[in-house]
């Protein structure tokens, strides 16, 4: 008999060889009917996989927050889809099929790009092999051997040919399919109970430019009907928020193939928006102490070379621009020339904390495939800020960021955030600088100081920066996506990089330590969250257009351009709709615009100086003092709620 350790802390005994799926049935018959895969020791294994010593045993199932439970399941999936079509194209070359955060998705070589009708027939042919309830069996083969049994299908052999001599080379047999893979699987195809092909799209062998462009299947899968409906539902809802679709309805940014892939340019409405957010996270900072900087977005490659960003990000910077006896670079980052701007002059410790911010323009190489509208872009530019504080003010200087994040999320309804404890992995010896002592340090302090301000937070290894740990805070999107918005980052590696100093009451020479922070992150990617996260009804106080006046006929035009005059001197934004249209329309399309306040003039309203207001969000509001209004829109504006 062995002993296995389950999440709860109880032990159950079992014998000796026993599956997972034979010990979760002694747990709970319930149980081992949806469990799809087990975790031994941190590892993931098949159900089917033997307990042959003392272990921890955790069980995984298709649940709202497990992963892992649902990766297995989305990989049986993925061999499902391989096995349709392979069966209605027998020619197809398979490349590889993982399940991601999302689904799963399976790449082909075909003659041609799959069409919709062959997506229905493949997704027909699915339903068909979950039907059978074919059962899936793991095997094992020698190297030579697999190189063998896969023959006829390159991608699979050169996935072998890279694997060490002696390696375990697993396969999973489904009926008359085979696939190379390390699993889980379910036990058999008749586990998956719906199942739904997504789209599909071009897609390079192992990412990459210089290889042959595959066809991809994106699909999904669900263990009831009525979560697949549910889940299609909120695919509908995404599309209806995608940044892309609103920024060109209603004209904020653009992009142009002469330009440039992930180089947005912002239009008129969108640089109001932008240009409210970056007044906006100035103000504030300035009312907290920051002193705001102008640094270049170009530099030397020795600039990168001494803060360590060269040996770990170069892959991510555009090549690098030879010039007299200069090689120089785009910066993908800031915190180097706020090094410089820092050591440009000799520091008290009674100077410290110095709170250096920018609004800085970045570049980084992102491949073409990977840009998307604002939210992933070759150019950007970051609410960024570095805080060069002594070791005794660090705990307090933290807070205050903290407190910022806070404040800011008030103003914009953020509710639904996480924080997030981003560590090293310290295993990764090339991803992170390597100096365990200063990690210890920076992780133990870190993790000190989110506890004394009482942060309910969580701990993800290997999501630190290189250069130490972080806070991030994880926002929930309106489609249910999780996303970083803001990050703090505590620093003792570049301060030494850069030899920072500042002159201790003691008179001697002191290093500082730095917090990198970003409250909203890039306004790229925070625009673009915004614009999903409102469905485009952005809030008075970052609408582009607040007000828009509707007269109804020509004899209240006069009086609608005065109301016009009056309000835009108090920075109301707004426009008059003098067009000869009929004003069910005009209002109808104000409506479609996401305009928070119509107001609607009629004779009535000449004579008595008044507005008829309509409000997106409440409706008709009846008629209203000229005054009355413009000090409600005012309050709203200020109070930005």
């Amino acid at each position: 008999m062995i002993q296995i350790t389950l999440k709860d802390g109880k032990v159950l005994e079992i014998e000796k060889g026993s599956s997972i799926l034979e010990a979760t049935k002694k747990i709970s018959e319930g149980l081992a009917r949806v469990a799809t895969c087990g975790e031994v020791n941190g590892e993931i294994k098949d159900l089917r996989y033997p307990l042959q010593e003392n272990c921890n045993l955790v069980i995984h199932t298709f649940q709202k927050d497990d992963l892992e439970g649902k990766k297995a399941y989305w990989h049986t999936t993925s061999h499902i889809m391989a096995q349709a079509v392979q069966r209605l194209f027998p020619n197809v070359k398979l490349a590889i099929g993982p399940a991601i955060e999302e689904g799963l998705y399976y790449d082909f070589d075909v003659e041609k790009p799959f069409t919709d009708e062959d997506k229905a027939k493949i997704e027909t042919e699915m339903k068909k092999i979950i039907k059978e309830n074919i059962s899936i069996e793991r095997f094992s083969l020698p190297k030579e051997e697999a190189l063998k049994l896969m023959e006829g299908q390159p991608y699979k052999q050169e996935l072998i040919s890279e694997l060490p001599e002696g390696e375990e080379i697993s396969f999973y047999k489904q009926g008359d399919f085979t696939d190379l893979c390390a699993g889980p699987h379910l036990e058999s195809t008749g586990k998956i109970k719906a199942v739904k092909i997504l789209s599909s799209s071009g897609a390079y062998w192992r990412g990459s430019e210089k290889n042959k462009m595959l066809q991809r299947i994106y699909a999904i899968s669900f263990p009831k009907a009525s979560m697949l409906e549910e889940h299609l539902q909120l695919l509908e809802e995404a599309k209806q928020r995608d940044h892309r679709k609103i920024g060109k309805e209603q004209e904020l940014f653009m992009t142009h193939e002469l330009v440039g892939s992930g180089l947005p340019m912002y239009l008129p409405n969108g640089a109001i928006i932008r240009r409210t957010l970056e007044r906006y996270i100035q103000d504030k900072e300035i009312s907290m102490g920051y002193n705001h900087v102008y640094t270049p977005s170009i530099a030397n490659v020795e600039l990168y070379k001494t803060s360590g960003h060269w040996d770990h990000y170069k892959e991510d910077m555009f090549p690098v621009m030879k010039m007299d006896n200069e090689e120089m670079v785009l910066r993908p980052m800031n915190c180097p020339h706020h090094m410089l701007v820092y050591r440009n002059k000799l520091h008290s410790y009674r100077d410290l904390p110095i709170r250096i911010g920018e609004l800085a323009h970045d570049f980084r190489y992102e491949s073409s495939g990977s840009v998307c509208g604002l939210e992933r872009v070759r150019a950007m530019c970051q609410n960024d800020a570095h805080l060069f504080v002594r070791p005794d003010q660090i705990k307090e200087e933290f807070g205050n960021v903290v407190k910022l994040i806070l404040s800011v999320y008030e103003d914009f309804g953020f509710e639904d955030y996480t924080f997030r404890l981003s560590l090293r992995d310290k295993n990764d010896k090339e991803k992170y600088f390597d100096d365990d002592e200063m990690w210890e340090l920076a992780e133990s302090q870190l993790r000190e100081i989110l506890t004394e301000l009482n942060l309910n937070f969580y701990e993800a290894e290997g999501e630190a920066a290189f250069y130490g740990p972080k806070l991030d805070v994880q926002v929930k999107t309106a489609v249910g996506h999780e996303v970083t918005i803001s990050t703090c980052q505590l620093d003792f590696l570049l301060p030494q990089k850069f030899e920072l100093e500042y002159i201790g009451e003691d008179g001697a020479a002191h290093r500082p330590v730095v917090i990198h922070r970003a409250i909203l992150g890039t306004f790229d990617r925070f625009m673009a969250f915004l614009i999903e996260e409102y469905k485009g009804a952005f809030p008075v106080w970052l609408a582009p257009l607040q007000v828009k006046i509707l007269p109804i006929t020509d004899k209240q035009h006069e009086y609608s351009h005065q109301l016009k005059e009056q309000f835009a001197k108090k920075g109301i934004r707004v426009e008059v709709d003098d067009r000869n249209e009929k004003i069910g329309y005009k209002i109808r399309e104000t409506q479609l615009q996401k305009v928070p306040y119509m107001l609607v003039i009629g004779q009535k309203e000449v004579d008595q100086n008044l507005v008829a207001v309509r409000s997106r969000a409440e409706g008709d509001m009846g008629t209203m003092k000229v005054e009355e209004f413009e000090t409600k829109i005012l309050r709203e504006e200020e109070k930005k709620k």
